[in-house]
């Protein structure tokens, strides 16, 4: 039995029998000794010392041993008590022992019956103390295991207000304030690696203490974050700590806290909390990336899209379909559409009587006149063919009413070349001859890998041609199909049955000659 800081208090009014107790039996066991005289010496020094055990005489002046453990038992004083006495009566052995005193040895007595006494007293006394320092221990842990509770609290909120943004500046701010927090820093820095040649660059650096930087390391910190990155581990000299930005086994850079003010050194409990920060920010910052990219993508595509379609249709088409790019499916869709065909009639003749550039001058008149028609209805241009324009609406975008947004165009179009026919001279005032079809075609990118175009086949575009082929200057000819959806919003009149090339059997015409616009 261990008596390591054991403090033992002798009451007796023998000098000779105190000093005896010492020498043979409590100082070479390695006891502590307190002394008293008498019973009210060693009352006073019960109360007032902290002892382990009590070595008392029972017959003394002033007080005896057993008011003496009187005294101390009103006080709630439970400190083993060993009695010594020169009677061996069974009465006073019943009356301490009911009092609660451990033992009781008459005196004389030999120094191993003595120290026997008190090892079965003490027996209590180390229980007690193991029992304390168990005590101790668990309530130890169980505050270090409510710290570490409470970090992980911190480190979840703090990640998951981490992981909530995908803004890469506001992102990085966020990771920085929480780095200053979680340590107590007075001093922040992210570094990203060039995967080009895998050197370090400081990206962001964030200071909240102001005063004269210390020398607090023979390295610098961009050594520091060099070393977390190549060893995949933080890495702390005193005042600096660097952690590495990891995912998938994979540095992208470091995060890293330093106290150059103050000096205060960080310690392994900084150390796991930024490891762990460093982590929940190395997602956040990839997550970032991602949604940067595919922002990205998403503008090259609208700009992609902007340039395939902007001279083509309507504005505001060019921007449902940047808003839809999904209408845009690659390799083609069919469905219906109405198709309309315009070629100028009497443009070969007048070629021939000009020059190239009064040519150019008057087609590009006409050809403005079409397009610019076609556009206010919504359709979408399909290409020109050198005095001929071609158009197709219901397509990249649905249009419920595109057999009537056909009719109008063209009708537009004669009536904006009545108008233009004022400011041309009297040999350049051609006119356009239309044909109007729908039915299904095939709409999307169609060609080869070095040259391809947006634009629709299907037999409706040749029946389109074929009508205009057959119109005159100023004429409109539309299919049946056209006609059956538009004849309660426009006048037209039937032309007959006309053979349209292609086609084994003729196929009945109409002539528009009425539109409101």
């Amino acid at each position: 039995m261990s008596t390591d800081n054991i403090r033992v208090l002798i009451v007796d009014d023998s000098r000779q029998m105190r000093q005896s107790i010492i020498e043979c039996i409590l100082t070479p066991n390695g006891f502590a000794v307190i002394e008293a005289k008498d019973g009210e010496a060693g009352l006073r020094k019960a109360l007032a010392e902290d002892v382990d055990l009590i070595l008392m005489d029972y017959e003394m002046p002033k007080m005896n041993g057993g008011q003496v453990i009187d005294a101390l038992r009103q006080r709630e004083v439970d400190t083993p008590i060993v009695l010594m006495t020169s009677h061996g009566s069974e009465e006073i052995a019943v009356e301490v022992f009911r009092k609660g005193v451990r033992d009781y040895v008459i005196k004389p007595f030999e120094p191993d019956e003595m120290l026997q006494a008190i090892k079965r007293a003490l027996r209590e006394v180390h229980l007690k103390r193991e029992k304390d320092a168990l005590t101790n221990r668990l309530v130890q842990a169980n505050r270090q295991l409510e710290q570490r509770v409470r970090e992980l609290n911190t480190l979840y909120k703090v990640g998951k207000s981490v992981a909530a943004l995908t803004e890469r500046d506001k992102l990085l701010g966020r990771i920085t304030d929480a780095a200053l927090y979680i340590t107590g820093a007075e001093e922040v820095a992210i570094f990203f690696k060039d995967d080009r040649n895998g050197s370090l660059t400081e990206f962001t650096r964030r200071r909240r203490t102001e005063g004269r930087d210390r020398q607090v390391s023979h390295r610098t910190e961009g050594q520091l974050a060099e070393d977390a990155v190549r060893k995949g581990d933080a890495t702390m000299t005193g005042a600096m700590l660097y952690a590495p930005l990891q995912l998938r086994g994979k540095s992208i850079g470091a995060l890293g806290v330093s106290n150059k003010v103050t000096s205060r050194f960080f310690n392994e409990h900084d150390k796991r909390l930024l490891k762990a920060l460093a982590d929940y920010a190395a997602i956040a910052i990839e997550n970032a990336n991602l949604v940067e990219q595919i922002a990205q993508a998403k503008e090259r595509e609208k700009k992609q899209i902007r340039g395939v379609f902007e001279q083509y249709v309507a504005p505001s088409v060019v921007e449902k379909l940047v808003e839809q790019p999904e209408a845009l499916k690659p390799g083609g869709t069919r469905q219906e559409s109405t198709i309309l065909f315009a070629d100028i009639r009497g443009f070969s003749d007048y070629s021939v009587r000009v020059t190239p550039e009064q040519l150019v001058e008057v087609l590009n008149k006409h050809i403005a006149v079409a397009a610019d028609a076609i556009l206010a209805e919504g359709g979408t241009l399909d290409k020109f063919l050198g005095d001929a324009v071609m158009a197709y609406f219901n397509a990249p975008l649905p249009q419920d009413d595109h057999q009537l947004r056909a009719v109008r165009a063209a009708w537009r179009i004669m009536e904006a070349m009545k108008r233009s026919h004022d400011q041309l001279p009297r040999d350049a005032r051609l006119q356009f001859g239309v044909g109007i079809s729908t039915g299904e075609i095939l709409v999307g990118n169609i060609g080869t890998s070095k040259l391809m175009n947006f634009t629709v086949i299907g037999d409706a575009v040749n029946v389109s041609r074929r009508l205009q082929e057959h119109a005159r200057g100023g004429q409109i000819l539309i299919s049946r199909s056209v006609y059956e959806d538009v004849h309660t919003e426009v006048e037209a009149k039937p032309v007959g049955m006309v053979q349209l090339k292609g086609h084994t059997k003729p196929e009945p015409v109409f002539e528009i000659t009425a539109v409101k616009l």
